[in-house]
């Protein structure tokens, strides 16, 4: 199965949800105008208007923090391209006799920082190759510190160290990018927002005749459904159709360069 499938699949249940309780108000509303046809039409327009309006309100923050957020993950893909691309460009600074086998770890850790994000979204295999990176890294930094202090001077040290550091540190930085995501409440919320606003957008039907409008019912739901499906694949974009995968080819275009 298609990893987008399950969001879709959500999408697809909220928009038929969204019909269902559409359909829903209409008929409560005609049963109401039947049961009283002497009662004036209730004012609630103010009512309808504050929850589509908070409905709206919601929508807007969470694509607003998607869409950020989805922005900062493909930002930090190029700040560990850069990290390591620094780290190995003062490889140049230890002694010669120390850097190829260095270097070889170099590109051993490249490989596996990509493998670890083409597998998702198979989480375990994701984990099993993000534990081989990090006993690289640990290769690498207790090389580097040995080669550090074999130089002949401490600027090897000096310049390498901190680079190492750095392109250490940002691997938590994406891990935790990954999964930094509103709580499921939000969701909730919203879903449960887009069926209250169906259920009012029925009854309002029944207020104005009665007649189905099926361009504005399923319109109204697919837009909606859409909208809730954005959001949630921008907050998962190594799951979706919305991905990031494409920024990779800066890392990709480093690990050539090491050849």
């Amino acid at each position: 199965m298609n990893s987008w499938m399950p969001f879709f699949v959500v999408a697809i249940l909220l928009g038929g949800a969204m019909v269902g309780f559409i359909e829903a108000g209409r008929r409560i509303g005609l049963r109401r105008a039947r049961g009283n046809p002497q009662e004036p039409p209730s004012n609630v327009g103010a009512v309808e208007g504050a929850v589509f309006a908070l409905l709206g309100l919601l929508i807007a923050f969470t694509f607003s923090g998607a869409a950020a957020r989805f922005d900062a993950r493909r930002a930090l893909v190029t700040e560990e391209a850069n990290a390591i691309g620094t780290a190995w460009l003062r490889l140049d600074v230890i002694p010669a006799a120390a850097q190829p086998a260095l270097r070889d770890v170099f590109r051993q850790y490249l490989d596996s920082r990509l493998e670890t994000y083409r597998k998702l979204p198979d989480l375990a295999a994701a984990e099993q190759e993000m534990a081989r990176s990090a006993e690289l890294q640990h290769r690498i930094w207790t090389q580097a510190v040995a080669a550090a202090r074999e130089s002949s001077t401490t600027a090897a040290g000096m310049l390498l160290l901190p680079a190492l550091n750095q392109m250490i540190d940002i691997t938590t930085t994406r891990f935790m990018a990954t999964r930094m995501h509103p709580p499921l409440i939000v969701f909730v919320m919203l879903g449960t927002l887009a069926l209250v606003s169906a259920l009012l957008a029925g009854h309002g039907m029944a207020a104005a005749g009665g007649r189905r409008s099926w361009i504005h019912v399923i319109g109204f739901a697919a837009v909606i459904a859409a909208t809730v499906y954005m959001i949630v694949d921008m907050e998962y974009p190594r799951f979706g159709l919305i991905r990031v995968d494409a920024v990779d080819q800066v890392l990709i275009d480093l690990r050539r360069s090491m050849n």
